[in-house]
């Protein structure tokens, strides 16, 4: 399909209600390589914002419509610097960062081309069941959008995080946990009183666990996998597929050590 072809569609966004405080947002017409949650979360002092999808449509208007006449704050967080998950970030007030992320986050890598995404990981979601096609996405979300022309919106911080950082939300907080792997500056966020864990691409309930991307470091992604098999968790919100539990994670943990060679 060709560029001038692509349906419009200015519904970009979709969200579903998971819990009363709770909403994953989605962008249904992205390809799987890019189709990433995005997460809402609402505390009684300040709203949780974990991830920010492509940059392709607003999010921040969208998401003011899921927190009505709130005048809370919104603390927005990007898991990681990959396109999926920072490109909505410079969007909001509060802008949170990994320190890792701060020489790639101004200018995330395109991915909206098939050849434009890393070869190893080309492969891998082939190898998966998720060949990607030249163009990812299949609708447009304005008239005239362009995506040979589109550039991804960069971002700079307004709090740089650390391993052992907290994110105060009034009701819950959540400690920043340094997840590398994947990424340099991939983290998750743990709120150890509920056992819940954002865990963007550190680990997600579906295959391929992406580790060939020039980004990635498989030493590093064995140890935060044995990290994570530590930790109390009763429910994972990952960067992508459904939520899943502590069978699930040690599932996918063990999978991927044995994989990787990394079981003791």
């Amino acid at each position: 399909m060709g560029y001038e072809t692509l349906p419009l569609c200015e519904a970009w966004f979709e969200a579903e209600r998971l819990d009363d405080d709770l909403f994953c947002i989605t962008e249904p017409h992205v390809g799987p390589l890019i189709q990433s949650n995005i997460w809402l979360l609402l505390g009684d002092i300040a709203d949780l914002l974990v991830d920010t999808g492509n940059g392709l449509a607003q999010l921040r208007p969208f998401v003011q419509r899921l927190r009505p006449g709130s005048d809370k704050p919104l603390i927005a967080v990007a898991t990681h610097a990959h396109m999926d998950h920072v490109c909505g970030l410079h969007e909001f007030d509060e802008r949170l960062l990994h320190r890792a992320a701060l020489a790639v986050a101004t200018s995330p890598d395109r991915l909206l081309f098939a050849d434009e995404v890393w070869p190893g990981a080309r492969e891998q979601m082939a190898e998966a069941g998720y060949p990607l096609a030249q163009l990812g996405i299949q609708a447009a979300p304005e008239r005239g959008f362009d995506p040979y022309g589109f550039t991804p919106p960069g971002a700079v911080p307004t709090r740089v995080l650390e391993e052992g950082d907290t994110i105060d939300l009034g009701n819950r907080t959540f400690e920043v946990l340094h997840l590398p792997g994947h990424t340099p500056d991939s983290i998750g966020l743990w709120d150890e009183s509920r056992g819940m864990l954002f865990s963007g691409d550190a680990v997600y309930a579906g295959e391929p666990i992406l580790d060939t991307t020039p980004t990635s470091d498989i030493p590093a992604y064995l140890a935060t996998m044995k990290r994570l098999l530590e930790l109390p968790v009763e429910v994972v919100h990952g960067g992508h597929d459904i939520s899943f539990g502590r069978d699930e994670l040690i599932e996918q943990c063990d999978a991927y050590l044995g994989r990787r060679g990394g079981l003791d």
